[in-house]
């Protein structure tokens, strides 16, 4: 079945087509859900890691486990900024997602992810390197730091790797 194809059910009772959501909607939806778990002051992020219509992994920004989360400790501006103008203490969502199912020794070759913001570079190295064939993104992350490109996206499309905006089924 194609993931992005839309299932139609017949309601018996009511002789009326009812639309379910696709795989493409409950996943972006769960990472748009996870995303309000961050403890990020400036920008919250969710992904979802799938295999073969299965979710994997799970993840949002924030601070590694155990260290401090920001908007407890810093609630007003957030943590301190690198020289970059990154946090100095955040992994990103896909990261934390792909942490993890290493950490559980979970194959991600040939998997999909969906994230709230379009990968930045770094992340898309990591996401190139475990063998992520899809990534489905909602927001670009080049437009929410103000520059040119995203540089994320253009390095996984470069290297093979299938990556589409999400756009939301209305209908649904």
């Amino acid at each position: 079945m194609n993931l992005t194809s839309e299932m139609l059910k017949t309601d018996t009772k009511n002789s009326k087509k009812v639309k379910t959501p696709s795989f493409d909607d409950i996943y972006m939806n769960l990472a748009e859900s996870l995303a309000q778990k961050s403890h990020c002051v400036k920008q919250k992020v969710g992904a979802v890691l799938t295999k073969e219509t299965r979710i994997v992994s799970l993840g949002y920004n924030g601070p590694p486990a155990g260290t401090h989360n920001c908007d407890e400790e810093w609630p007003e501006n957030g943590c301190a900024r690198d020289r970059k103008g990154s946090c100095s203490l955040a992994l990103h969502a896909e990261a934390n997602a792909i942490l993890y199912a290493a950490k559980n020794k979970v194959d991600m070759d040939g998997s999909t992810l969906y994230v709230t913001l379009s990968p930045c570079l770094p992340c898309a190295r990591i996401i190139f390197s475990v063998g992520i064939k899809k990534v489905f993104y909602l927001k670009s992350y080049a437009h929410y730091k103000g520059i040119e490109s995203d540089e994320g996206v253009e390095f996984l499309t470069k290297f093979g790797i299938q990556v589409s905006q999400y756009i939301p089924d209305s209908n649904v």
